[in-house]
Order: C-alpha cells, then structure tokens, then sequence
C-alpha cells in the first residue's frame, strides 16, 4: 500500500477541482493547470479533498496512486502559490541580464547566450549573479531551470559555471606541484 497514496490532498479556499474522468483541472489564483492520469486509479473529490484509490492490488497501480497523489498536489500548490528555482552564476565575468522576457548570459564564450522564457514561465533578475525561474507548473520550472544551468554546467576544479542556489560541488584537486 501506497503511504502517500492513500493521503487525501487538500485544496485550499480559492483554488477549484473539477475531475472528469481521468483528466484533472486544477484553477487557482495564478492560472489554470490540467492533466490526465493513469486509468490504474481511480480519483474522486469529497469535499475540500482530493482522494486518489488504486483499481486493482497489483504493484504498478501501488506506484500510480503514489504518483498521482503528488501531482495533483503539485498541481494544487502551483496554481495557489506557484513554484521557483533559484540558480548563481559563479566565475569572473559570468552574469547575467534581464532581456524583454528572456535571459542576456555572459558567460565566458564568444557570444552572449540567449534564453527565452516558454510560455507560462518568467524570470527574475535580482543581481547580475542571480537568477529566479518561477511558475505554476513544478515540472515545468525544474525543466527550464535545467536547460539554463546546461549552457555552462558547473566545472569540478574552480566551481565555474551555473548552479542550484545551496548545490555543493564536487571540487577536484587538479595537476599536483612538484
């Protein structure tokens, strides 16, 4: 049995469930989310919750309850809240610039690197060192957030690079002095 399965998720005042079947729309104060689920689980509202139940006993259904369980509530929290990753820019000369909706990053090559914002995604720039992605969908925000940190992943032996706000990195020692 799925412990985080069998949880009923919460939905707080301001923020509508509607269920049709197997597809979920979730509409809150920051936007609109919908989804479709497994046919594995059966997913009913009662009330202010949310209760997710497996159709049969077998162990893939136990996995989906879990799963659907805590995308709805992902989904929940994004549209009542919203969701953020927060990545630093580490090296000299590395920063970055807001850019109409996009991103302006400097970030040591040739040319200045360009980043869109997707639709339902924005960015912040707090500091030339820092930047903030945020958004409804959690799914959404970390993909985004990953593709930024990639233009220049975090190198081992000075630290240079694009890396989640509290990420340790692994530093090597590099070419022993005589």
């Amino acid at each position: 049995m799925s412990r985080i399965g069998k949880k009923p998720v919460t939905v707080p005042a301001g923020v509508t469930v509607t269920i049709d079947g197997a597809t979920v729309t979730v509409k809150g104060g920051k936007g609109e989310l919908t989804r479709t689920f497994s046919d594995l689980v059966t997913i009913a509202q009662e009330g202010s919750e949310v209760l997710v139940t497996r159709n049969d006993e077998s162990t893939e259904s136990n996995a989906q309850q879990g799963l659907t369980r805590t995308l709805i509530h992902n989904m929940v929290i994004g549209v009542s809240e919203g969701f953020a990753k927060k990545l630093e820019l580490t090296g000299v000369g590395y920063r970055v610039a807001l850019k109409g909706t996009g991103l302006d990053l400097s970030l040591g090559y040739s040319h200045p690197v360009l980043v869109d914002a997707p639709e339902g995604i924005s960015f912040e720039v707090p500091d030339n060192t820092h930047i903030v992605v945020k958004g409804i969908s959690k799914e959404q925000v970390g993909q985004v957030a990953a593709e930024v940190r990639a233009k220049r992943p975090p190198e081992p032996y000075k630290g240079k690079g694009i890396h989640y706000e509290g990420e340790h990195i692994r530093r090597k020692l590099g070419k022993a002095g005589k």
